[in-house]
């Protein structure tokens, strides 16, 4: 534990790491991975994380990013077909595009933006529902969730005109835009999901039948 401390933060190391698009690969952003897992526990992730709307003026690091996405794709998928694709939007001018796409002003204040989006046959399981459209949100989830672990915030928006984000980002037609998410430093603290108004675990839980008793 801390042999690994003292070589993530080694950032000479960190500067020999190059582009981002190597690092992703590589077995050092695993290890980050393997590191960040020590801050914080899955329990207490999940209860700390909350939507950011309001974001510091402060670059994202690239070794973040890179961890953040070595978690991603550990994401489970039907078929393990992976079919995610994601882009980091940190150009500031193509963030003012992609931003104008959805609207709320806190996607021009945040450092990075993500556009998930999907290369898909656009199968449909024996459910009835789109494959691709559970994995890429499986796929976000885990993203949440470790940069929440990383002291990041994000925020996921659905309500965007995919093809203006399309457009700024020179996505071929065919690869669905399936989600936005903004993602930095918050610039304030507020109420953790484990603070937030909640269904009661038995409303939203039943064991063997619908609407029967869990008795959890």
């Amino acid at each position: 534990m801390k042999r690994l401390y003292r070589f993530v933060r080694d950032k000479r190391l960190l500067r020999k790491l190059g582009h981002l698009s190597d690092i992703v690969a590589s077995p050092l952003a695993d290890m980050r991975f393997r590191f960040y897992h020590y801050l914080m526990n899955i329990f207490d992730t999940i209860a700390n994380r909350y939507s950011v709307r309001s974001y510091l003026d402060k670059k994202v690091e690239p070794e973040k990013l890179a961890s953040i996405f070595s978690a991603v794709r550990l994401a489970p998928s039907a078929r393990n077909a992976q079919e995610w694709r994601f882009v980091i939007i940190t150009d500031p001018e193509l963030r003012e595009k992609v931003a104008q796409a959805g609207g709320q002003p806190f996607l021009k204040e945040c450092p990075v933006i993500i556009a998930a989006c999907a290369e898909t046959d656009r199968r449909i399981m024996m459910s009835g529902e789109l494959a691709y459209t559970v994995d890429v949100a499986i796929a976000i989830d885990h993203l949440t969730l470790a940069a929440t672990a990383m002291g990041l915030g994000t925020c996921w928006v659905g309500s965007f005109d995919p093809k203006v984000v399309r457009e700024a980002l020179d996505i071929p037609e065919g690869y669905p835009v399936a989600a936005l998410l903004a993602l930095g430093y918050p610039s304030e603290q507020k109420k953790p999901a484990v603070e937030k108004s909640r269904l009661n675990l038995h409303d939203i839980v039943f064991e063997n039948g619908w609407q029967k008793e869990f008795k959890g």
